[in-house]
């Protein structure tokens, strides 16, 4: 991994925490991911005419990444709503390097090494603190059904991490993979909240829309420089990398939004920063 391939993962790392914390904000979450998902789409219509058709090759790896993104994207909505930011964006984000280590020595023939597998190690006993510390509170009854959903959020993000790697750089062209990802994945969440809501659509949508239309440019924004870095280095460290987005978006959860993240959250988190370090370490 070069110095601009890692500089390009870490700016993706930081947008991408920033749309979900601007995604997180808005309390109608259909409403949130209808904006961050028709931005992409728009920004994605956009570039079609500047970017190549992705080669033939691409196109199953692309139908596969846009059933694994909306899977992601309703996930996502449902760990948002039912737990906190500061707690469900670790659980979903580190969930998913651990298993792209995996996918990708099956699918991509990337093997990892002792680093690797000590930063499995590492970042998953981080996870599961995080995990437990956030299931306590003041006598209130677990929340299963959110780490649930953010773990499952994490298996999904592996999932595409894994599939659009292999379909960027089968498809000749990453502006045009990102552009009809964008258009394909970004699309189906806003025209099913239009078909329930129908006439409540814009009203529920116009208080929210420069601030999810905000969210949905930085998703594309954060996503290509991903899948660009994929074309140039191998996956597992690139999952590794970019998910130090969670340091991002615990300071967000803690600072903006004013969640409590105490001295167990921290230690947790600070596991998982150190395993995804050592995950890097080959890079």
């Amino acid at each position: 991994m070069t110095p601009l391939v890692a500089l390009a993962v870490l700016l993706a790392a930081v947008t991408h925490a920033s749309w979900n914390a601007i995604a997180h904000g808005i309390r109608d979450q259909a409403v949130a991911f209808t904006l961050v998902g028709g931005g992409g789409a728009v920004c994605g219509l956009a570039l079609l005419p500047f970017a190549p058709v992705p080669d033939a090759g691409a196109w199953p790896y692309l139908l596969a990444s846009v059933v694994l993104h909306i899977a992601y994207q309703a996930l996502l909505m449902r760990s948002f709503t039912l737990g906190d930011f500061g707690q469900m964006y670790p659980i979903a984000r580190g969930t998913a390097p651990l298993t792209v280590t995996v996918l990708a020595a099956a699918f991509a023939g990337e093997l990892p090494d002792d680093w690797q597998l000590t930063g499995v190690a590492v970042a998953s006993t981080g996870l599961v603190g995080l995990a437990l510390w956030g299931l306590r509170g003041s006598g209130a009854r677990p929340h299963w059904a959110a780490v649930g959903a953010a773990v499952a959020t994490g298996l999904c993000i592996a999932g595409y991490s894994v599939v659009d790697g292999l379909g960027v750089r089968a498809s000749g062209s990453s502006l045009g993979y990102t552009a009809w990802l964008m258009v394909l994945e970004g699309l189906p969440i806003p025209l099913w909240v239009l078909a329930v809501r129908r006439s409540r659509f814009l009203p529920d949508v116009r208080p929210f829309a420069p601030r999810g239309l905000l969210g949905g440019v930085l998703s594309v924004f954060a996503y290509g420089l991903v899948l660009w870095a994929q074309t140039r280095a191998e996956l597992a460290p690139i999952a590794a990398l970019r998910e130090s987005s969670i340091i991002v978006g615990a300071a967000i959860g803690t600072v903006v939004l004013k969640e409590r993240f105490g001295a167990p959250r921290v230690a947790a988190a600070g596991l998982m920063v150190v395993g995804i370090g050592l995950m890097l370490h080959t890079s």
